[in-house]
């Protein structure tokens, strides 16, 4: 039976105008029925958010009441977890062992905002004038447009209305075209924890119609956004129309650096979770290798072996380690990419193909390309699959080098058992995140961000809290004495 999803505008639950169909990409059939959001649904929503951000209902709300209904939206998603992950894994081909394991730990993000909301201070500024106080006030920047893409979306969502809602922002949150079940879904619990109407707004939609009318609109005050550098220009150059402010998270060809000195097999295990955990699909995969030369062969053998027994299959079932690939689309991109590099000079060391006896569905095998240079395709592109490019280095400096040649930096890794190098090359990396033997680790409290065409602003920790809010300077006379001439500056 195919199922039918509901946009959510206002406290209400409402079908689109019209709707799109929803394949699983591990059968290639429809499953769902996903309403349309048109550009009219969006002007509700964000009019809705707009009167939701001043009404008292809302804006009298002290910020620990605002702390206690994330905590509850916590508890909701923690308890709702197994369902949610069901529904983002029929929807995208996330394996089911790592959408329950995410979407348990999406709830820590809102626990952590809900403890943060009554923690987000101004302060007082010692003013060079006798007789005025001067504090500077933290306040909620209004409505924010959030913009998530389909890969980890409960995710993705939460690094941004856990600190909009904990600031005291209202959202319209737009979910992927791509696999929003679990976003819509997750609107039910918004609902239930008591978030009163227009606070939280969450549709789905495409780009020309949805996603201009959302990121144009007089109303919206900042610009939530999650996916590639392509459509982050459409947003900025859309956001001129009302001069919002935009965080972008953005892409990244992120480099793993393995220096002759690391445990080769302990750096296997991170490479493989880095570039094959999600099929790949994720903006911090760990898609470029590098490896210093004496410990090339020695890591792409252990590689090669560990690639190759990755269990392929239907991601509901928890025996699983890698699904399909979330569009037929990507997966023809990726077969394109891997085939010119190959042309290029890469050896192709496994994978490269379909996987074998899997017709139906976006199944692509684990791939690992031993790259000559770095004018590859393959260590040019983010592919956003399961693909590995491996190039060899010979010195510190050549590896940083390398690292750093690209337009992107968003995340890093560095494998060495010498302190003193990974301090170096820590400082040397032009990336947002720099991840010292281990790879993939994420935390609420951790701020995460990307340099260059990685994105702008960060998201977690406090510093995510403070780009929701803007300041106010309060100028407190506290003399008695009259003012005395009224056409000199103070």
């Amino acid at each position: 039976m195919i199922q039918r999803f509901q946009q959510y505008i206002d406290g209400t639950f409402e079908d689109g105008g019209a709707s799109f169909d929803s394949v699983d990409p591990s059968s290639g059939k429809v499953w769902a029925r996903m309403p349309r959001a048109s550009a009219t649904d969006v002007d509700r929503a964000v009019r809705a958010a707009h009167r939701a951000f001043h009404a008292p209902e809302w804006a009298g709300l002290t910020a620990t009441q605002r702390g206690k209904l994330l905590a509850r939206l916590a508890d909701l998603v923690a308890a709702q977890a197994s369902h949610l992950a069901q529904l983002e894994t029929a929807d995208t081909g996330k394996i089911i062992r790592e959408t329950r394991s995410q979407i348990g730990y999406v709830a820590d993000y809102y626990r952590y905002y809900a403890g943060l909301a009554d923690k987000i201070q101004g302060f007082t500024v010692p003013v060079d004038k006798p007789d005025m106080d001067v504090t500077i006030r933290r306040e909620p920047i209004g409505v924010v447009a959030a913009i998530v893409p389909w890969n980890s979306q409960l995710f993705l969502s939460a690094v941004k209305l856990g600190p909009l809602l904990a600031a005291g922002c209202t959202v319209v949150l737009k979910a992927s075209e791509d696999g929003p079940a679990p976003l819509l879904e997750f609107a039910r619990l918004v609902h239930e924890a008591g978030f009163p109407p227009g606070v939280v707004n969450v549709l789905t939609g495409f780009g020309d119609d949805c996603g201009q009318a959302l990121t144009t609109h007089p109303l919206v005050a900042r610009i939530a956004f999650t996916g590639g550098p392509g459509t982050a220009r459409h947003v900025v150059r859309n956001s001129a129309e009302n001069l919002a402010s935009t965080s972008l998270e953005l892409g990244g060809k992120s480099p793993v650096l393995v220096f002759d000195d690391a445990d080769l097999e302990s750096v296997s295990n991170a490479v493989v979770a880095g570039i094959f955990a999600a099929t790949g699909q994720s903006c911090v995969a760990g898609s470029r290798l590098l490896v210093q030369r004496s410990a090339h062969q020695p890591l792409l053998a252990l590689l090669k072996h560990k690639a190759e027994s990755i269990r392929i299959g239907d991601p509901q079932d928890m025996a699983t380690e890698m699904g399909p690939l979330a569009t037929r689309h990507q997966r023809d991109f990726i077969e394109q990419v891997v085939a010119q590099s190959v042309v290029e000079g890469a050896t192709l060391i496994t994978g490269g193909q379909r996987a074998v006896g899997m017709n139906e569905g976006n199944y692509y095998q684990p791939t690992i390309l031993d790259c000559p240079n770095a004018n590859i395709s393959s260590v040019r592109e983010e592919l956003f699959g399961p693909v590995l490019s491996v190039l060899s280095f010979d010195t510190e400096a050549e590896a940083i080098a390398m690292a750093n040649d690209t337009t992107y930096g968003l995340a890093s890794g560095v494998f060495t058992s010498s302190l003193t190098r990974a301090h170096r090359v820590m400082r040397a990396l032009r990336a947002g995140v720099v991840w010292v033997n281990t790879y993939r680790a994420v935390s609420p409290i951790v701020p995460f961000g990307g340099y260059g065409l990685s994105g702008q602003g960060r998201e977690g920790g406090l510093d995510a809290a403070l780009e929701y809010t803007r300041t106010k300077s309060v100028w407190i006379r506290t003399s008695d004495e009259p003012i005395a001439d009224p056409f000199v500056m103070r």
